[in-house]
């Protein structure tokens, strides 16, 4: 079998489809990737067995360099012949899907990972919801990444709910609870770098610096956290995406017991580092770095929005506030600052469910298996 991967940008390529192209490539497969290799790093891990081929794609709308992607990846699956496109990210599935549709790709399966239109308004709003449409009449198949998120789009009519598969219990990739996981020798040779004391309980955001991942938010609440107890410290640790310097302007006289860090390979090493982990984000098509965080023995602290509903079990592994209420947010922060043994309890509980549910071999298996269910499919 012979798969094509279309995603927009390394980052994504790396976070979501590092293990299961491994996994494709140790069975034999043909592996090619179609990425833009101008915005980022590819995995040395794809690198050594696939076939990585630039595209000129951006994640923003950009109508003639959309169109001349397009043409790009129609002139490649006329060339290649591929077995199965699969798309990944929002731009990457609408230019992918279409091609593979006129290209008559076999099996074409794309992954919502989340709806960028949650957060617009009026025609922008419609625009990009029609988009997702015309991306779930393209694709023969469609993954999603939870159970909420399915139910989601099924009630915005981007899909039926017969249409919409999800992997287990949700998860993209599933979590590697062997590289994510409790480590004190990390946890001390990370704080000792930060000049952060044994005793200081640290918050933790790892993600895009963008302002839907709510990073003004976090602030805002860390610093009225900040006000009532001296040994708290935030650790925000990501590329920036222009919400980071605004976000910041917010802590005000805490700002010194803010500490940045930017892109990073090693997320788990500021896991293992920190105690409570914070996301504040308006849209997530399930939040991967909270069971990442949870499988390093960290509880979290989130807006109940759908996607992050599944990777939290509210009141046991962490707690879920309402969207844009950042005294809640602060609140639940403060609980588990006043609680320390509730707080490792509710982190040994996040720990066993990463390993139980959510485990990278649980979740790359069954994407070997929703694989062969499509291909059954297309030759019956």
């Amino acid at each position: 079998m012979h798969i094509c991967f279309v995603l927009t940008t390394p980052y994504a390529l790396n976070a979501f489809v590092v293990p299961t192209v491994k996994t494709l490539l140790e069975k034999g497969w043909k592996v090619t990737v179609l990425v833009n290799t101008h915005s980022g790093l590819v995995s040395d891990a794809i690198v050594e067995g696939a076939e990585i081929i630039h595209l000129d794609i951006a994640r923003q709308i950009s109508p003639f360099s959309d169109i001349k992607a397009l043409l790009s990846l129609i002139a490649v699956f006329n060339i290649r012949r591929f077995d199965m496109v699969h798309s990944i990210t929002p731009k990457a599935g609408l230019l992918a899907m279409i091609a593979a549709r006129l290209t008559r790709v076999e099996v074409r399966i794309h992954t919502f990972t989340g709806q960028v239109w949650v957060t617009r308004q009026g025609a922008m709003r419609w625009l990009l919801r029609s988009l997702d449409r015309v991306i779930a009449r393209c694709a023969t198949a469609l993954l999603v990444d939870s159970p909420s998120q399915r139910d989601f789009l099924v009630a915005e009519n981007i899909a039926p709910l017969d249409r919409l598969d999800v992997l287990g219990e949700g998860s993209i990739t599933g979590v590697d609870t062997e590289r994510f996981a409790p480590n004190e020798v990390l946890r001390q040779n990370v704080r000792d770098s930060l000049n952060i004391s044994p005793e200081t309980v640290v918050l933790l955001y790892v993600g895009r610096m963008h302002k839907d991942k709510g990073i003004a938010e976090i602030v805002r609440s860390f610093a009225v956290v900040a006000a009532r107890y001296a040994h708290v410290r935030l650790l925000l640790v990501g590329p920036d995406e222009g919400a980071l310097q605004e976000a910041l302007e917010f802590a005000g006289e805490f700002r010194d017991r803010i500490h940045t860090e930017g892109l990073t390979q090693q997320p788990e090493i500021y896991m293992a580092a920190s105690d409570v982990f914070c996301m504040a984000s308006y849209r997530e098509g399930f939040g991967l770095s909270i069971i990442e965080a949870g499988s390093c023995g960290m509880p979290s602290v989130a807006y109940r929005i759908y996607g992050v509903t599944d990777a939290i079990a509210d009141g046991s592994t962490g707690y879920l506030v309402p969207l844009r209420d950042e005294l809640a947010f602060a609140g639940a922060i403060c609980k588990l600052i006043e609680a320390p043994e509730k707080r490792k309890k509710m982190g040994y509980a996040a720990r066993q469910r990463a390993e139980l549910i959510f485990s990278r071999h649980i979740v790359v298996q069954a994407w070997l298996r929703f694989y062969d269910q499509q291909t059954n499919r297309a030759k019956s």
